[in-house]
């Protein structure tokens, strides 16, 4: 018996909590990268509004360039109180008008035009936001582009960013936690009807085996319906092997106390010639005794193959050649010719070889005992996507009205009514095993045979040796 597994409740949980979790994390980190761009974006817009200003205070002399930077220019920016300004102003000949002279410029390459150009950088140790525009003068004896440049720290910008971010997780997580909860609440409620079915099947007396009716969602009705699968299997299962042992239990009781009584018999019996005739007698009952064990076993095992082996490509010539060849010797003490006749040198099936030689050896062992005088002959041939193998005699064979009856457990005819009533039975069920069939059949000539139809294996299907086969 297998210990129980993790609760599946505590799976799915764990489940949607790590993917909730992963879920958060991307977006927190979505957050912060949308928030740096939108805090960049407005301080930008101001840092772009304080050059224009001082931009706009630029003016013209005779042979120079003035400029004379307005307060306004600066106080949108001062209203961050932690960050530090820095701006620089030079001439069209490069030349330093104000501010700070080792300000670095964001062209980086880019031509200087009216359009401000942005960019990061570091100043005296500080990471640092960096606007350069630039605006075209003209007047006595000078005219080109004056460069303006302003630069702030980032501190407000990254405060501004942190807090947009806090705001966004603390959204995410809420709405998240919210989430977990109500999916918990219905994971739970989801998994309510395997919980009515763990318990109506653990209410059950071990002996009822009838199929599980709750009504049920769809996603399980699968499960419920393999369970039933599964318990049908189980009771057929049980109640043919209950069958069986009773219907054993009664034919080997009959000739266990007919033994017991000859037994009883011979203890008590003084004259040499009539125990003789009782050992006779007990010997032909120990005899029909072992028969009947024996069929018994055969037939538990036949069953047992039927439920765990798995069919393999088995070539039925020389198989049934063997089969026969080991129950030939039963007639040696008669006057009985034994043919074999193949159409083919290979016919291939999907089979069970150790079932199908005890289904060839009980027919073969029949006709023996309970038919043939003198001719026993074994036939095979491949017809329409079957293989045919044929056991017939010359015997009285079987009347057609009782052939339905003899593929019964302990059916027996009334010309012998010591035999098993199994042989058949046997190997109605190897044949059904096999998706073949079991047919009896007068020929032509009189004389009667049984009749095993196999279907055929896929072409190309390659045999196992008859060693490997039988093992």
């Amino acid at each position: 018996m297998t210990g129980a597994g993790p609760s599946l409740f505590r799976r799915l949980v764990l489940v949607i909590t790590l993917v909730f979790g992963l879920a958060a994390a991307g977006l927190g980190s979505a957050a912060w990268i949308y928030a740096r761009i939108a805090a960049d974006e407005a301080y930008d817009r101001l840092l772009v509004g304080a050059a224009l200003q001082i931009a706009e205070s630029i003016a013209t002399e005779p042979g120079a360039v003035t400029v004379d930077p307005p307060n306004s220019a600066f106080e949108t920016l001062a209203l961050a109180p932690d960050d530090r300004i820095f701006y620089r102003v030079t001439d069209p000949h490069g030349t330093h008008l104000t501010g700070q002279e080792d300000l670095v410029s964001a062209l980086d390459g880019t031509p200087l035009g009216r359009m401000p150009v942005m960019a990061d950088a570091r100043y005296r140790g500080f990471p640092v936001r960096i606007v350069t525009l630039g605006r075209y003068v003209t007047g006595p004896g000078i005219a080109g582009w004056v460069e303006v440049s302003v630069a702030q720290t980032r501190l407000a910008r990254l405060a501004l960013a942190r807090d947009l971010t806090l705001k966004s997780v603390l959204l995410v997580l809420g709405m998240s936690l919210l989430a977990l909860v109500a999916l918990v609440v219905a994971v739970r409620l989801a998994l309510r009807p395997l919980s009515q079915v763990e318990s109506a099947i653990a209410a059950r007396d071990p002996k009822d085996l009838r199929p599980v009716a709750i009504a049920a969602p769809r996603e399980i009705g699968t499960l419920i319906a393999s369970i039933n699968h599964f318990l049908g299997r189980l009771a057929a299962r049980i109640g043919g092997m209950e069958r069986f042992i009773a219907d054993a239990a009664h034919q080997m009781r009959t000739p266990l106390t007919a033994l017991l009584a000859q037994i009883d018999l011979l203890s008590a019996e003084t004259r040499a010639d009539l125990r003789r005739a009782q050992i006779a007698r007990i010997r032909e009952r120990a005899e029909q005794l072992g028969r009947l064990t024996s069929q018994l076993l055969n037939h538990a095992m036949v069953i047992h193959r039927r439920e765990v082996v798995a069919l393999t490509p088995v070539d039925l010539v020389p198989l049934v050649r063997a089969a026969l060849a080991e129950t030939v010797p039963l007639s040696l003490d008669r006057d009985i010719r034994v043919g074999f006749e193949a159409e083919t040198e290979s016919l291939v099936v999907m089979g069970d070889p150790v079932s199908i030689r005890e289904v060839i050896g009980n027919l073969v062992h029949n006709a023996v005992r309970h038919g043939a005088p003198g001719l026993i002959a074994a036939r095979i041939r491949a017809e329409a996507g079957r293989a045919l193998v044929e056991i017939a005699d010359d015997g009285p064979g079987i009347p057609p009205e009782s052939w339905p009856e003899v593929v019964k457990p302990f059916t027996r005819l009334g010309v012998e009514p010591a035999g098993s009533g199994l042989g058949l039975a046997i190997a109605a069920d190897v044949m059904a095993a096999h998706g073949g069939t079991l047919g009896f059949a007068r020929r032509a000539d009189g004389h009667f045979a049984v009749l095993l139809a196999f279907p055929l294996a896929e072409a190309g299907t390659v045999p196992l040796r008859l060693a490997e086969a039988a093992a």
